[in-house]
């Protein structure tokens, strides 16, 4: 678990784009490498008792057993943690794993926790799969109604948790609105950043307890390491930390290390893609072929005005709606030259795919309409490349339609 230290003496803040370069790696192991080193062993060996128990009770920094702490997953839990401006963070296998985890670690029998509908597809599972089994009460909200989000939380929850933008329909929550909302009922908030990033907005400073994200997304950047993190209130990441410890959702070093690598390019990966993003959309809302685009960065996006004042970035991914529905979909998808056609996201290469095979493919279609989310939705996530060929694709695929 990484854990805020103190800011030397004449030191500064750096911007984000140098954070994501050098925080964390202040630490210089043997032989002085110039980067992070994938540090493989399963326990961690002291010369003498004293020293030994010292680390294990947490009285001096130190490893025990990897599936506590590594060198190398501490690496990158300090640079997200630096990232997100909080003073406590732990990481997970997956992103889901991060989630899963942080829902039943400070979740209890008879506690409530209150969300929205549309939330990712693994989250919608746990709230109404797992999380009944162990009595605690979900009490799902519409996305755009905040007055019967906070009407839910004071009539009494343990949690509230947000997801903003939304996956896949870019719904926008006010972060600072509901946690103020939150503090007042005396529940925790947790929000999951994973589409803004860091780079694009915090949640901690708009008034959240905890901020999650799957790593494996936009952090890494390159989609070949899984991974999950928190960030937030040290005692809430400790309770969480001490949970995923012994159930054993560890993140791997070799994931960690490509975690680490991908986030040093985050802030131009991120400038990039929120550009080209800004362009593809609009691009796609003076289309015949497209009913609706959903981007926060568009005028007519309904929570347009609460992403201009909580967002420093629109983000990289958007959804849109095709005329002809699902048969439109499966016509036009196949077509794509300068897209993976694959269940992820946040990646250097673009990535499109329905929510029927990516994001809510654990719901069925009627589960994913209650949701609001139509099957002839494709959730489009801009990749690094120049944002003319990726419009000048888009529009050849339309040609068959």
């Amino acid at each position: 678990m990484a854990e805020s230290r103190p800011t030397a003496e004449g030191e500064r803040a750096h911007s984000p784009t140098t954070m994501a370069v050098w925080a964390g790696e202040g630490e210089a192991p043997p032989g002085s490498p110039t980067q992070v080193p994938i540090v493989y062993s399963a326990a961690y060996g002291y010369a003498d008792v004293e020293s030994w128990q010292a680390v294990a009770l947490g009285e001096r920094p130190g490893h025990i057993y990897s599936r506590n702490s590594n060198p190398t997953v501490h690496a990158f839990e300090e640079k997200v943690r630096a990232l997100e401006g909080g003073q406590a963070a732990t990481s997970f296998a997956t992103g889901m794993a991060a989630i899963s985890d942080t829902l039943l670690a400070l979740l209890r029998p008879g506690d409530r926790v209150v969300s929205v509908r549309d939330t990712y597809g693994g989250t919608n599972r746990v709230f109404l799969e797992f999380l009944p089994r162990f009595g605690i009460e979900v009490d799902l909200r519409d996305t755009d109604d905040h007055p019967a989000i906070e009407a839910a939380v004071a009539a009494g929850a343990r949690l509230l948790y947000l997801e903003t933008p939304t996956n896949p329909t870019l719904k926008v929550l006010d972060i600072e609105r509901l946690a103020a909302a939150g503090r007042a009922a005396g529940a925790m908030v947790v929000v999951d950043n994973t589409f803004a990033t860091p780079i694009n907005q915090s949640p901690l400073a708009l008034g959240a307890d905890l901020v999650l994200h799957s790593a494996t997304k936009f952090l890494g950047g390159h989609a070949d390491a899984l991974g999950g993190v928190i960030v937030g209130d040290p005692n809430l990441v400790a309770e969480v930390f001490h949970f995923r410890e012994i159930t054993g959702a560890t993140l791997d070093p070799m994931a960690a290390y490509l975690l680490v690598r991908g986030l040093k390019t985050l802030a131009l990966r991120i400038r990039q893609q929120n550009e080209s993003a800004q362009r593809i959309a609009r691009w796609l809302e003076a289309r015949p072929e497209v009913e609706v685009v959903n981007y926060p960065g568009l005028e007519s996006h309904r929570g347009h005005g609460v992403a201009r004042r909580q967002m420093r970035g629109f983000g990289g991914v958007m959804s849109f709606g095709l005329q002809g529905g699902w048969e439109a979909v499966t016509r036009v998808l196949p077509r794509l030259r300068l897209a993976h056609r694959a269940a992820n996201l946040g990646a250097v290469e673009t990535i499109a795919g329905p929510p029927a095979t990516t994001s809510h493919v654990e719901c069925t279609a009627e589960e994913r309409a209650a949701m609001g989310i139509p099957e002839g939705l494709i959730r489009y996530s801009v990749g690094i490349e120049d944002a003319d060929d990726l419009i000048a694709d888009l529009a050849q695929a339309f040609e068959v339609l």
